[in-house]
């Protein structure tokens, strides 16, 4: 379930002239059954609007003034979510002979045509306000306080973000109700300058066309959510278009060999994620996104992150989290892994947040080798990132919508999901072009398209030192030998090191690091002291063959000294 919530105003949409039909009222409680929350949004005074529609206290919680107070109707709680107006402003109001005025704990509201007279008020009593125009009245309050602000305040008491959120409205101050939801609406008495910004122009007028909306929620849940507003831009396809990944609809793939470029792409999608405010949990098992920005991280080469934390942070609405697990065992990797994804399914369900999953090294957190112990849900919002797609559990993979295939094995990828999921492999892939990648969706009968990625606003890695590029000198060079003596190959600066790690044979290679060469040459030569642990730690792992190792190895390197894109 996408959208978790409807937002709707009174007067001219659930009400006509005060009075709420019994069918509303039946449609609001059935939204309500299927598990999602109401909100009341008007700019009436709250012991009038509970004198005239007691059944409010269907109502999960009740903002009214036009957002100055917020109500429960559960516990009877109301929180003032503005100023007072002050008394001597009311009395220079009515000494102006302007009436009928209504005060309230936040707003004071009168009608047309006494706005200039109010006007003169408040620029007499040289105070900050703002007027609300609303289908004749005129609604007086501090600056920044609508329906919008609202909102905002009951969401955050019932945890819930406003991408998961409907509204719904009719006249002008909806405007920002509106707009500050996943999803607008206007019933079919709007005003037109609502019903043109609304997402959604309903049939209904009045509660007729709330009912509407409430039926279509639980039907289409996220089928009516806007995709400029909800959708993230990966890149652009050869026409110019737009292509764009949603948090709805089935996970996505994105997988290619070492050095592709995933985790600039991935970058990339988290600066996205964060221009629109959509919250994102990152598993990163090598520390690839350490750096991240518009992040919190927890986790470091040395201390485990604590699986607490990470469910404390992931409940505060304003927190991207970055889980880095480097400093275990990969078993211990994997337990951690599936601690995390069972708490974020569970906080899915009820707040809809983290709307973004991603899982770095998917192939290690959802092991094919070990898929009894996978437990993996999610059938939305869930970025997978691997080389190896064929490790990846096959429960997985079944649920991934998305394909996007980089480098030299994109074909093996496409074919990979396609025997995973049942689908057609797909026919006619076009040739990918610089700086382009292969992106499919399974469901599509169309083939792939070449989409050109949006490159990161930070540079992925951004620790370039006097070491990765410099001359250490001869003394303090690293030279490959190999068990036998028989090659005195030296490297300068770690660049080097890594071209000739890569060229090297396994038995060279496999010397230098279970001698813990490596480890030495980066203590005291490089001085480095984080990457020389990762090494050792690499080299006491005997379980990982020589692929693995330099591959990880390399990373290490390359996620510290901001060598080219290394997924």
């Amino acid at each position: 379930m996408y959208f978790l919530a409807l937002a709707t105003d009174f007067d001219g949409t659930i009400a006509h002239d005060g009075v709420v039909a019994a069918e509303t009222c039946a449609a609001l409680e059935q939204l309500k059954t299927s598990g999602r929350r109401l909100i009341l949004v008007t700019g009436r005074e709250l012991p009038e609007l509970l004198r005239i529609f007691p059944q409010a206290a269907m109502f999960d919680r009740v903002v009214a003034e036009n957002g100055a107070l917020l109500f429960d109707p559960e516990t009877g709680r109301e929180t003032l979510l503005s100023s007072p107006p002050p008394e001597s402003f009311v009395a220079r109001l009515r000494a102006k002979a302007v009436g009928p005025i209504s005060v309230g704990r936040g707003i004071v509201a009168s009608w047309e045509p006494h706005q200039n007279a109010v006007l003169d008020a408040i620029r007499e009593a040289g105070l900050e306000l703002q007027i609300v125009f609303n289908k004749g009245a005129i609604m007086i309050l501090p600056p920044g306080v609508n329906k919008a602000s609202g909102l905002a305040a009951a969401l955050r008491d019932l945890e819930l973000s406003p991408h998961n959120v409907v509204a719904v409205g009719d006249a002008e101050n909806d405007h920002a109700l509106l707009a500050a939801s996943g999803c607008g609406a206007a019933v079919a008495n709007a005003v037109p300058a609502v019903k043109e910004m609304a997402d959604l122009q309903l049939s209904g007028d009045h509660g007729a066309g709330v009912a509407e909306l409430a039926g279509r929620m639980i039907r289409e849940d996220a089928g009516l959510a806007p995709l400029p507003r909800h959708g993230i831009r990966i890149g652009v396809d050869r026409q110019g278009a737009d292509v764009l990944l949603t948090p709805f609809g089935g996970n996505v793939l994105i997988a290619g060999g070492s050095g592709c470029g995933k985790s600039t792409l991935a970058t990339a999608l988290s600066e996205r994620m964060a221009e629109k405010r959509f919250e994102f949990c990152i598993i990163d098992p090598e520390g690839d996104y350490v750096d991240l920005e518009h992040a919190v991280f927890i986790g470091t080469l040395r201390s485990p992150p604590p699986a607490g934390e990470a469910l404390k942070l992931l409940r505060d609405d304003a927190v991207n989290l970055v889980v880095n697990t480097q400093a275990l065992h990969r078993h211990d990797r994997r337990l951690l892994a599936a601690a995390v994804l069972v708490q974020v399914g569970r906080l899915r369900q009820r707040t809809g947040r983290p709307h973004w999953l991603l899982i770095d090294e998917a192939h290690e957190v959802l092991p094919a080798k070990d898929e009894a112990s996978v437990g993996f849900a999610d059938e939305g919002g869930t970025i997978l990132v691997t080389a190896y797609p064929h490790a990846v559990a096959a429960d997985a993979l079944r649920r991934i919508a998305v394909v996007v295939a980089m480098g030299r094995d994109a074909h093996e990828t496409l074919a990979c999901v396609a025997k995973a999921t049942g689908a057609a492999r797909p026919t006619g892939i076009p040739v990918p072009g610089p700086g382009e990648v292969l992106v499919w969706r399974v469901a599509s009968p169309e083939p792939p398209l070449c989409v050109k990625i949006s490159e990161p606003a930070q540079f992925h890695r951004r620790h370039r030192g006097k070491y990765a590029l410099g001359d250490v000198g001869s003394f303090r060079s690293f030279y490959f030998r190999g068990p036998d003596k028989a090659m005195n190959l030296p490297a300068r600066n770690l660049y080097r090191f890594i071209e000739i790690a890569d060229e090297v044979d396994d038995p060279t290679f496999e010397h230098h690091l279970r001698a813990g060469d490596y480890a030495a040459w980066f203590r005291h030569v490089i001085r480095d002291e984080d990457l020389a642990d990762e090494a050792a730690r690499i080299a006491r792992d005997t379980s990982l063959p020589p692929q693995e190792s330099r591959r990880q190895i390399r990373k290490a390197v390359w996620r510290r000294y901001a060598a080219p894109a290394e997924g």
